[in-house]
């Protein structure tokens, strides 16, 4: 159980009781100022990375168990680089990192992400983005314009737990973009059972969370009032909502999913109530939905979830944000 007195002070007393509820340890968000920052280096850019360290100021040390990912100083700024702003690194957590890198996108596959995060599809297969909210899409789209991926990938404003559109039924090739459909056939609504045969490969639900598990996102709260963190976490109708969302995004994925496929369903937050329990419902519910083992995970600095074949980053073991990542197959009933 968490313990209030050893706690950050700058931590108010109704987190706190939430940390306490939750068994969670406060004492982990006194690590943010030496958790790495991790940032992707896009693939051939490796004889670069001299010049990128010269103009860092900083040594990337090369995560051994994520392809591609480096580890710097948590200080270290990169957004005024000019490797950042000419598409060569991106920053991203290595635990979020690692739930994408779970689903094995395979060439050729088309991939479905409810909650918009398109990070490392690069030139493998498809990508269909859904958001509700526009100014992430907005944000989706110029990263995808600035890594030269965008002709691979749709981008819908559109509910992720109602959200029904199949892939398109082609292979994307490079500046192909739609494949020569008209826009009415690309926005054609699925039946029940064609998902079964010509639904995506590859489903990603990195679901909207409580982000307790995320402490450089807890530590800008200092900024932005912790009245925010009140009404952003801790209230009690918001925490029940988010439970039901998190169950439907996870439910329309898995019916978007093909017959053989593969969905990673994962949160940000550490509590029990938005990662296991939400996994044993959907499991109650879905005779046709079976946990898989992530294979790569093998070598991952992370502990098993009190589900078997789940898995659990957080700032002490991973040297990482929290994250909490499932991964389910759709089985032939």
């Amino acid at each position: 159980m968490a313990d209030a007195r050893s706690a950050p002070e700058s931590l108010p007393p109704a987190f706190l009781e939430f940390l306490q509820e939750n068994g969670l340890d406060p004492m982990m968000y006194s690590m943010v100022d030496t958790i790495p920052r991790y940032i992707r280096l896009k693939p051939g850019m490796e004889p670069q990375i001299p010049e990128i360290q010269s103009e860092l100021k900083c040594h990337l040390n090369k995560v051994s168990w994520l392809p591609d990912f480096y580890a710097i100083p948590p200080q270290v700024q990169i957004a005024s680089s000019m490797a950042y702003q000419q598409g060569k690194i991106y920053g991203i957590d290595a635990a979020s990192g690692a739930a994408v890198l779970a689903l094995d996108v395979q060439p050729g596959e088309h991939v479905l992400d409810l909650c918009a995060a398109p990070d490392m599809l690069g030139g493998r297969g498809s990508l269909t983005g859904v958001d509700v909210a526009k100014h992430r899409l907005a944000a989706c789209r110029t990263m995808l314009q600035k890594y030269s991926l965008g002709d691979r990938c749709r981008l819908f404003v559109a509910d992720g737990t109602s959200f029904s559109i199949l892939p398109v039924n082609s292979s994307l090739g490079n500046g192909e973009g739609l494949v020569g459909l008209h826009k009415c056939d690309a926005l054609r609504p699925s039946a029940d059972d064609e998902a079964q045969t010509s639904g995506y490969d590859k489903v990603l639900v990195d679901a909207e969370c409580t982000h307790d598990g995320s402490i450089k996102h807890i530590q800008k709260f200092e900024f932005w009032g912790w009245k925010t963190l009140d009404r952003r976490v801790l209230d009690a109708e918001r925490t029940d909502d988010l439970l039901h969302l998190q169950l439907r995004l996870l439910t329309n994925g898995f019916k978007l999913l093909k017959t053989g496929g593969s969905l990673v369903y994962s949160t940000c937050s550490l509590t029990v109530a938005q990662n296991e329990n939400v996994v044993q419902q959907f499991l109650c519910k879905h005779s046709s939905a079976e946990l898989q083992k992530i294979g790569s995970a093998d070598s991952w600095p992370c502990r098993s979830g009190s589900i078997f074949k789940t898995l659990r980053f957080d700032p002490a073991t991973s040297q990482t944000s929290g994250l909490f990542v499932a991964k389910f197959t759709k089985l032939q009933i």
